[in-house]
């Protein structure tokens, strides 16, 4: 009954090759899986968080930023690319905690992923209805201020301000209609999801492309501002070298994408060979697109006037008539190019459901199977109601930064997860093998750990209570009902 128990990979293997009513179907390829990935990463990154992280953190140094994120991101990469050809079931970073680390950690990875999930979506959500927003108003159709944004913000770590509107109403029914698509079948979503990424791709190639024709290099100048005090009580400052690592932490949310690849194992038809090929590439091609917008971006305008919903209009816009007809195409394209990424969250989040269900942590009703569409479409209603919930009465700030300490704390874990099993169980086999272990995980572990301490305290503050509610949980009723517990009574 031991905390750290550990599940036999002769189960998860057993697992992973389970047919039937009760199982998911099986329909995705590599390149079903690269589009996932880059849907999920080109999104919120680009269109919304860039220009937040800029303004406030790091001026045009947000560049190096994305550089040192992307390093992370790179070494934790190539460990979950591991990990998916060795395990390639449903339940990502749970799932191979579970196998490596023990059930205790497994439940805190799944716990933790579900922060990461649950409120990318919210957050995406939020930034998609100020493109929508935009877009609307532009068309003769404004939509009323009290009804298009959070109707609260929050000051210091858990006070509630109220600021007048009502709900953020395009971004509930958002989530709404792609939780309703994702219960309909993973391969419509998929479908849906590879024409939204050539569109969105597309069009972050023109912005780049005539953004660089008419970038004003004075506005990269300082390149990385002077440091400024913003609490002289705390420490806590903006710009210089902490701004670039604060920054790099609060855009680490903008590559969450690659991970939620790993969710779709269990629907992936040959997943020991694609997982890893959609894992690295689709990091790989926005790692580069990210570092080209962002210098576009602080090109064309001050970077102090990116702190808006929509950033990359704003600095078209100030680019002048040049671009007047690309601003408008992008801003649909963020629109689409949004709503592609909380497809990509919001399929993820039931996948680790189910995992944690099939292993009694948490009720059966998580783990049920559409008999018809064979999807868990339990755990996908319950997810998009209540992300639909968060994303109508919060910020997204506040949510960003929640989803970033998530990611980077999941991370950390699978660079841990993949030393282990390295050490404990070298003979397994790896269709993918990480290179330059222990290097590359150390790597990880020590970057994601960095950009995790540099996150602001308030934050930390909250992932602290999510997790005290996690145990809580855990003791009283998933402890009890786990399987693996179970059987070794």
């Amino acid at each position: 009954m031991g905390l750290l128990v550990k599940k036999p990979m002769s189960i998860l293997m057993q697992e992973a090759s389970s047919e039937g009513e009760n199982s998911l179907k099986r329909s995705l390829s590599a390149l079903n899986l690269t589009a996932l990935g880059i849907g999920a990463i080109i999104g919120a990154g680009i269109f919304v968080l860039t220009g937040t992280a800029a303004a406030t953190h790091a001026g045009p140094a947000i560049v190096i930023s994305f550089m040192f994120a992307g390093l992370g991101c790179a070494f934790a990469g190539l460990c979950y690319a591991e990990f998916a050809s060795m395990i390639p079931i449903a339940g990502s970073a749970y799932t191979y905690g579970y196998a490596t680390l023990g059930e205790f950690f497994a439940w805190i990875i799944g716990w933790d992923l579900i922060l990461e999930y649950l409120f990318a979506a919210s957050t995406v959500a939020v930034g998609w209805a100020g493109y929508f927003s935009r877009i609307m108003n532009d068309l003769g159709f404004p939509i009323p201020a009290a009804l298009s944004n959070a109707p609260y913000r929050v000051e210091g770590t858990h006070t509630l301000i109220r600021t007048g509107a009502i709900i953020n109403l395009p971004a509930v029914l958002l989530v709404l209609a792609l939780t309703a698509l994702l219960v309909v079948g993973i391969k419509e979503s998929a479908r849906f999801n590879n024409v939204i990424v050539a569109v969105k791709l597309g069009i972050v190639l023109l912005v780049i492309g005539f953004g660089f024709m008419f970038v004003n290099q004075a506005n990269w100048h300082p390149f990385i501002p002077a440091k400024e005090v913003v609490d002289a009580a705390t420490g806590v400052t903006k710009f210089g070298w902490p701004g670039i690592f604060a920054g790099a932490g609060v855009i680490f949310f903008a590559y969450i994408g690659f991970d939620a690849v790993s969710t779709a194992a269990q629907e992936a038809k040959n997943p020991k060979r694609d997982l890893p090929i959609g894992i690295l590439t689709s990091l790989a091609v926005c790692t580069v697109l990210y570092i080209l917008m962002a210098l576009v971006m602080t090109g064309l305008t001050p970077f102090r006037n990116l702190a808006v919903p929509d950033p990359v209009y704003v600095a078209l816009d100030a680019a002048g008539p040049g671009l007047a007809w690309l601003k408008y195409l992008t801003t649909i394209g963020a629109v689409a190019g949004l709503a592609s990424v909380v497809l990509v969250m919001l399929m993820g989040q039931p996948r680790i459901f189910f995992a944690m269900s099939r292993d009694g942590l948490l009720p059966p009703v998580f783990g049920k199977v559409h008999h018809k569409f064979r999807t868990p479409y339990v755990s996908t209603i319950i997810t998009g109601l209540v992300a639909a919930a968060v994303a109508g009465a919060f910020p997204i700030g506040l949510l960003g930064e929640l989803v970033s300490i998530g990611t980077l704390l999941a991370f950390v874990i699978v660079c841990a997860g993949i030393l282990v099993l390295r050490y404990v169980q070298p003979e397994l086999p790896r269709p993918f093998r990480t290179p330059l272990v222990p290097f590359v995980p150390l790597g990880g572990i020590l970057v994601c750990g960095w950009l995790m301490y540099n996150l602001p305290r308030d934050t930390w503050l909250r992932l602290l209570i999510w997790m005290g509610a996690g145990l809580v949980i855990y003791f009283l009723y998933s402890r009890r009902h786990s399987k693996l517990q179970q059987a070794q009574q």
